[in-house]
């Protein structure tokens, strides 16, 4: 079981370069196995190119390293947390991808523009503040974590409907069902955010999409009686 954990996770973190979403080791992604707690993550600092299944990270919901002769992510804490938090998530990814970090560096949320964006994201998708310097020296990347579950929580959204966020002078997260999903999540991300760079690049004043375009679009891939794509291919 924790071969095909570790060789799935392997494999999502081979699919962040290859969409461009890193560059050198500015990323990582996870996926938990909810019947046993553990899950696996990508090491720390260590080159895509020098990766191989076995080299991924078993850890558990405690923190404690599982299997691995590596160190884990730096990130692994902002994970853990949000697994903690979210039960009905399975798999989480941090990048730097250039877009997303770019509104995130500006501390701007992301305003849904159009269809693209509410095709797999419901509403903008929120940028939260930078940890005050008591909460970095707490613990950084577990604080982390926590600020963007209080976030989702104070802004009554449902992590599976805005399955992103922006983390204010640092980056983007992203999250799904597997770590495959989460990468998939994660490339919609930094092209929706190219896009509304560019809409208000094109026009300054521009409006968010209808919200009645907004719900069509989204609901039609989500909702009860969604009815894009075809059975069983979903």
């Amino acid at each position: 079981m924790l071969e095909e954990l570790k060789k799935r996770v392997y494999e999502a973190n081979m699919l962040l370069p290859k969409y461009g979403l890193v560059t050198f080791t500015w990323g990582n992604a996870s996926e938990i196995d909810r019947e046993t707690g553990y899950f696996a993550i990508k090491p720390s600092g260590v080159d895509y190119d020098l990766l191989t299944p076995d080299d991924m990270v078993i850890m558990d919901l405690e923190g404690n390293k599982i299997e691995g002769k590596y160190n884990p992510s730096s990130d692994t804490p902002t994970h853990l947390e949000l697994y903690k938090a979210w039960p009905e998530i399975g798999g989480v990814v941090h990048t730097h991808s250039s877009y997303a970090t770019s509104w995130a560096q500006a501390g701007r949320d992301i305003p849904c523009y159009g269809t693209t964006h509410a095709d797999y994201m419901y509403g903008d998708i929120p940028c939260f503040r930078v940890l005050t310097k008591a909460e970095m020296d707490e613990g950084y990347e577990t604080n982390t974590g926590k600020l963007i579950v209080e976030g989702f929580t104070s802004l009554d959204k449902d992590p599976m409907a805005v399955p992103a966020c922006l983390c204010k002078n640092h980056g983007p997260f992203t999250w799904g069902k597997d770590a495959h999903e989460a990468v998939h999540n994660a490339v919609v991300l930094d092209e929706v955010a190219k896009m509304a760079l560019r809409t208000e690049l094109i026009n300054p004043q521009v409006d968010r999409a209808p919200q009645n375009i907004q719900d069509k679009h989204y609901y039609r891939k989500h909702g009860a009686n969604a009815y894009y794509g075809q059975p069983g291919l979903n």
